[in-house]
């Protein structure tokens, strides 16, 4: 029988309908943890995901918020809590826009920190109030290689990313001993949604290659089943990344 560590464990998986989200969502499922699926406009494809958490033989829920709205984003645990407690979250809905300091507009800057930034705060602090009698709660925040290593590329979201893994951090302190929060921040894992896997992405990377899905999955279960000694830390799965 395959070793199911997140079993009789809740996780609520933001941005859990596609790409990165999907892989965590079917990783955890695969490790016996029931998913609430979250996603901002892409119920077709909860739904696809949703059946195939049932196929693992795992519970999975849909709950659709628009997380650039704050009073969408604050009601979301307390909805979801009206049936089930949530024991892990995992901060990963984001938006990654090719924008430059010149061609970042307000709008675009606040649509960024609010949905990449913002969010994961107003959902942490309600996941904390929640989870205060729960033992070994856990946050994890999706984060990338440049929140550690910012450049000029894609402005809006290397700040937001920044200041998430300076969050992640603090949180660290801020709701330790009851819960651990800890980051993943990735690399080349799966090319932009507009974009076929361009190999001038990985020119920079020192492993050569693009990520397996199974290495993220593994960091990331890691971070759900390993010690909760672990606080505070940002783990990088991107290839060396970030030492260039």
């Amino acid at each position: 029988m395959t070793e199911q560590p997140l079993q009789g464990k809740t996780i609520l998986i933001t941005g859990a309908a596609r790409r990165l989200g999907r892989i965590f969502s079917l990783a955890c499922a695969r490790a016996g943890a029931d998913v609430v699926i979250h996603h901002g406009h892409s119920e077709s494809d909860a739904e696809t995901l949703r059946a195939e958490i049932n196929e693992l033989g795992r519970e999975a829920w849909i709950f659709q918020t628009d997380l650039s709205d704050p009073a969408q984003a604050q009601s979301l645990i307390p909805l979801i809590n009206h049936s089930r407690p949530i024991h892990f979250l995992i901060n990963s809905a984001a938006i990654f826009e090719s924008l430059t300091f010149d061609s970042t507009s307000i709008q675009a800057w606040e649509k960024n920190m609010m949905i990449n930034l913002t969010a994961p705060f107003i959902l942490s602090q309600s996941f904390a109030r929640q989870a205060q009698a729960e033992e070994g709660a856990r946050i994890v925040n999706i984060l990338d290689w440049r929140a550690l290593r910012p450049s000029a590329d894609h402005f809006p979201y290397t700040v937001s990313k920044s200041a998430l893994a300076a969050m992640t951090r603090s949180l660290a302190v801020a709701l330790a001993p009851k819960i651990t929060v800890n980051g993943l921040a990735l690399g080349a894992i799966l090319p932009p949604s507009d974009t076929n896997k361009n190999p001038d992405i990985i020119r920079n990377v020192p492993s050569k290659r693009w990520a397996y899905p199974e290495e993220v999955e593994k960091a990331l279960l890691f971070l759900l089943t390993g010690p909760t000694y672990i606080t505070g830390e940002i783990i990088h799965v991107d290839g060396g990344r970030h030492l260039i």
